[in-house]
């Protein structure tokens, strides 16, 4: 039981859901709640709290209910939680996974401030690695439970690319970059290297511009979703979380919604499916109203639903058992359903996952499971919240191929997303919302060559060149077409 104390109180651990570890209703309380659990007295208990709270900026918020914080404020209020107790080693997962980029970055920084500052050994396991990757020591990368590369960021980037490892492509952008042009420059990692090195690089070379690209500026024809002047708040009492919002999404177009936590990018994708219901405004699937839409005429070759936790899809014991359920209700042979499941499986790579327990698997996994059972009913419309999140590079340019197959056959796609580098490289469309109301809605290019913050670190690194330039390949091409 000692032993148990002792390495509770060493070893601090923060789960990748910030949900699943809050457990008091208030932020002082669970601020508190580590500390109490371990036997502590109240005046050390205080004493602690206070430092911690001050630290991580969290006395503006001491006082309020967990259930009114962001989600980067429920991953830092964990993470403090964790440090009242003074662990000696960190571990966290995926930490930043459902956070914004703003807020994954303020993130970071307090990581990199813990480890400085108070010494503490971290861990980090994580897919996102462009701003994790310039405050690591070593890196370590695994593959099928083993170690395949470790050492400092610059070795293994060089070790991942001259063995042509697909793992390469969750490096950061300057590390991609440079393995992309021929070159004997000093090797970047960071953003701020990235840039000193395209100043080096393009020094006394022509200016060329990046055009385009022919596939973001398809024509779409025929409004798919429409939202009138849609206005929607959670309860009588509480204020408004859309807030006049309007949008027309066309037919095969790859939509993506981004903006900070809070902002009202699930709320809206919500509203698009009917699961919630404004109070003023209209909202329009194929020109439908959809108040007026039966559920069979909602869901039956029409809308598929990706929610952001994937786990609430599933019902059955096995992720097999779970994909013959959702085609229960269709007038198919045994056979038939056999082959429909065979065929999503191989699209989605889940073969050797259909008789796991969906529970029993990791983020990614049910991720990609979640997505085969939307998929089984054939949508029209895909509306998909966080889909990338737990996927590595592999699985997202696997997902972005399914994605663009199935707009090619005329399917939509409306994302919200965190993942900035994923909806540049394949989104149609980007809107930003703000404050329950859309702010900017432009084809993908033009959308993050003219933002600051939300735009991609490969835009960061050339965008006093070239603000065109938004992502990897568009950089690279620009630096071999200066040659």
């Amino acid at each position: 039981m000692v032993e148990n104390r002792i390495q509770a109180s060493q070893i601090g651990y923060v789960l990748q859901s910030p949900d699943n570890q809050i457990v008091t209703d208030k932020v002082w309380h669970e601020l508190a709640f580590g500390l109490e659990s371990l036997g502590y007295d109240n005046r050390t208990i205080r004493i602690r709290v206070a430092e911690m709270a001050s630290f991580f900026g969290i006395h503006t918020w001491f006082h309020k209910k967990v259930t009114e914080l962001s989600g980067g404020q429920k991953q830092i209020l964990n993470l403090a939680g964790i440090m009242t107790m003074q662990p000696s080693v960190l571990i966290l997962d995926e930490p930043t996974s459902q956070l914004d980029p703003i807020g994954a970055s303020e993130f970071i920084g307090i990581i990199k401030k813990i480890n400085q500052e108070l010494g503490t050994t971290i861990i980090i396991t994580e897919h996102r690695l462009e701003e994790i990757i310039p405050i690591s020591d070593k890196v370590i990368v695994m593959d099928e439970g083993r170690i395949i590369s470790e050492g400092m960021p610059e070795e293994v980037g060089k070790d991942l690319h001259r063995n042509n490892n697909s793992m390469f492509y969750s490096m950061t952008s300057a590390m991609q970059i440079y393995t992309g042009v021929k070159n004997q420059l000093p090797y970047p990692i960071t953003v701020n290297e990235g840039r000193r090195w395209i100043d080096s690089f393009m020094k006394g070379k022509k200016d060329i511009r990046v055009q385009p690209s022919i596939e973001g500026q398809r024509e779409k024809k025929n409004t798919v979703i429409s939202l009138k002047e849609v206005w929607f708040k959670y309860d009588k009492g509480m204020p408004d979380t859309i807030k006049g919002m309007s949008i027309e999404v066309k037919e095969g177009e790859i939509y993506c919604i981004l903006g900070g936590n809070g902002t009202g990018k699930t709320t809206t994708l919500s509203i698009i499916c009917g699961i919630l219901t404004p109070y003023r405004g209209k909202v329009f699937i194929w020109d439908k109203n959809l108040a007026k839409m039966s559920t069979k005429e909602k869901f039956i070759n029409n809308l598929g639903v990706l929610p952001q936790n994937p786990q609430s899809l599933f019902v059955k014991k096995t992720v097999e058992l779970d994909l013959y359920e959702i085609l229960s209700d269709l007038k198919l042979s045994k056979e038939e359903k056999s082959h429909k499941i065979k065929e999503i499986a191989k699209l989605t790579e889940i073969e050797n996952l259909l008789n796991q327990h969906p529970y029993d698997l990791s983020g990614g996994e049910q991720q990609r499971a979640a997505l085969a059972k939307i998929l089984l009913l054939e949508p029209r419309i895909l509306l998909l919240d966080e889909p990338t999140k737990g996927l590595d590079n592999f699985f997202k340019d696997k997902l972005a191929r399914i994605l663009k197959a199935l707009s090619n056959k005329g399917v939509t796609t409306v994302m919200v997303s965190h993942d900035i580098e994923f909806c540049a490289k394949y989104g149609d469309t980007c809107a930003m919302v703000f404050d329950g109301n859309i702010v900017s809605s432009k084809p993908t290019k033009e959308f993050f060559a003219g933002n600051s913050f939300y735009t991609t670190s490969a835009n960061r690194i050339v965008r006093h060149i070239c603000p065109e330039a938004v992502t990897i390949e568009d950089v690279i091409k620009l630096c071999q077409k200066s040659i």
